[in-house]
């Protein structure tokens, strides 16, 4: 009976660890949480609006706030950033066939009938940009319907229909004029310093240090002067 228990408890226990095995890596391979979590990181906060081609890898996303529009490849480990001034337009292609488009500076084509079967929808969006001008999400292709939770061609062609206003509003949008960088100020005028003279010469003693030759008024304090001498020096009249 024990081992019967214990036996039980052991497969519960495996049983329990593949579950969460399981679950753990369908979130860790989810194509919308792989997409999305790319697009967050690329940019710089949450996506506003978010579409997936699933099955495809391949997923857009907007934020008004920063003014960023991205794209994803391979689930999101390949992304392309854009400015939403860089969106030119977009074309909802059914079966090949361009059923509604909006582009910068042209009258939007309105969808006028949602296909209720389809063998192809996709979602071309393009922008000003010479390298990637254009990136295509094809929402539906032949043979989708096999997949599990797959949608319908109608509501992927329905998806791709609002995502057609959202460009008309960024194209509608007037572009920001463009950054013109401030033009340095002049250079400020070199002012010549004046030479400081050159000091005096060592050896050239200050002209009042200099002995005076001529000098032959005699020292009257000196020792070897007599009294009688400083008398005569002092009284010039007693000699004459």
């Amino acid at each position: 009976m024990n081992e019967l228990a214990r036996l039980i408890l052991t497969l519960a226990l495996a049983g329990t660890a593949v579950t969460f095995l399981g679950s753990l890596i369908l979130w860790a391979t989810n194509e919308d949480r792989r997409i999305g979590a790319a697009l967050k990181r690329v940019l710089n906060g949450p996506s506003e609006a978010t579409i997936v081609a699933r099955g495809r890898g391949r997923g857009a996303g907007l934020s008004v706030t920063t003014g960023l529009f991205a794209t994803a490849w391979d689930k999101g480990d390949w992304c392309m950033v854009y400015r939403l001034e860089e969106v030119t337009g977009a074309e909802l292609l059914v079966d090949g066939e361009v059923a509604a488009r909006v582009f910068r500076g042209e009258t939007r084509k309105a969808l006028d009938r949602v296909p209720a079967t389809a063998r192809e929808v996709t979602l071309r969006l393009v922008f000003d940009d010479p390298r990637y001008p254009d990136f295509d999400l094809q929402l539906w292709a032949a043979g989708d319907e096999d997949r599990r939770d797959a949608p319908t061609a109608a509501s992927c062609a329905q998806a791709a229909n609002q995502w057609l206003a959202r460009v008309e509003a960024i194209v509608r949008r007037p572009r920001s004029a463009p950054v013109v960088s401030a033009s340095p100020p002049p250079p400020a005028p070199k002012v010549a310093k004046r030479a400081a003279p050159p000091p005096p010469p060592e050896d050239e003693a200050p002209p009042w240090d200099e002995d005076d030759e001529d000098d032959t008024v005699p020292d009257l304090f000196d020792d070897d002067y007599s009294d009688d001498d400083r008398e005569d020096a002092q009284n010039p009249k007693r000699n004459s």
